[in-house]
Formats: C-alpha cells, structure tokens, sequence
C-alpha cells in the first residue's frame, strides 16, 4: 500500500507540541476536513455556513494548499500527535511581511474541544509567525457571541482593540467582529 500523499512546501514547516501535530495537508485528510466545516456547531460564528457537499472541502482544501506562500498564507493541518488524524486546522493569512502583520484562523472538530488542543496549537503558529517569520503583529476577527474562542485568544494574550459592528452576513445572519491584536513584544514577554 502507497503512503497519503502529503504536499510538502519548504514554506510550511511540520510544528509539533506535547499533543498536536501541525502538518500540510494530505489527500487522505478530505474527509475529517469535511467533517470539521461540515459540522453546524463548529462553523456557527464562521465566515461561511456549514458545508452541505463534499465539493465544498475539495475546493477549499484545493484552494489551502495551492494557496500556500509564507508572504501571504500559510494552511496547516491540526493533526492529533499519537495517530496524524486530522481534528482541525489553522492559517495564518493576509500575511503582509513590510508590514509585519497577519490574521489567524482556527477551527477544531467539536469533538476535540475543551482539551486546551487550540490552545497548543495556537501557541504553535504564533511562535512561528513572530520567530520565524518575523512579524510583530496578529490579529484575529472573531464573532463576539463566541465566547469560547475569545477566551481562547485572550489567554494567549491578545487585546481586544475593537468591534466592528454588522461586518459579516453569514447564511442571512448579520453579525458583528471582534477584532483582537497580539504584538510580538506582548507574546515574547507572556512566554519567556
């Protein structure tokens, strides 16, 4: 039997803590993907609603891993440490290197929540961006009615700098962003 394909770019480095795995994607990891942005609850606060058609992940999983560039996106697998399953992914995205900025995204199969398993990953790409790639800032747009999430962010120590009210009509929902900041000197002193 042929080993998963996984598509390797020397931009996207294999990041590992005590209990993730943050990987490129593979061709067997279409269907947990699916699962994951299939899944009402986990993509209730998304940009998009919940996929109803495996197309859907093919697309994006196609346009993630065409998209990789460490000067504007970076995809990665969230991978459970002991057997490389996906159970979630995250991107640093609108990467902007002059100006040493970037946004974050996550999102984790439901089943896996309340672990501190974002959170390890999180840490991950975070040090990625402010030690390898040298930005000094990160930003990240979250739906204030999710509660979990800003907790989630403000523990890694990011400020809540704003709200931008009515920013996102999702499936006919409106609803407003909480846009939140981490600098490089903030994240250096929490985690020294």
């Amino acid at each position: 039997m042929q080993a998963p394909t996984e598509h390797p770019r020397d931009d996207l480095p294999l990041l590992e803590g005590a209990r993730v795995r943050l990987r490129g994607f593979r061709e067997d990891d279409l269907g947990d993907f699916y699962a994951v942005h299939s899944d009402p609850v986990v993509n209730r606060y998304w940009s998009f609603p919940a996929w109803t058609d495996p197309s859907q992940a093919r697309d994006y999983f196609a346009s993630a891993i065409g998209g990789r560039d460490a000067d504007r996106m970076l995809c990665w697998a969230i991978a459970d440490l002991d057997n490389d399953r996906l159970i979630g992914a995250t991107t640093l995205f609108a990467i902007n290197r002059p100006q040493g900025r970037a946004e974050v995204g996550y999102a984790l199969s439901a089943s896996h929540w309340g672990r501190g398993l974002a959170q390890e990953a999180l840490r991950l790409v975070l040090g990625h961006a402010f030690d390898a790639l040298e930005l000094r800032r990160i930003e990240a747009d979250i739906d204030p009615r999710n509660a979990g999430s800003c907790r989630l962010i403000e523990r890694m120590g990011f400020v809540r700098e704003g709200l931008l009210r009515e920013r996102w009509c999702v499936a006919g929902e409106v609803s407003d962003s909480a846009i939140y900041g981490l600098l490089a000197t903030d994240w250096r002193a929490k985690n020294l």
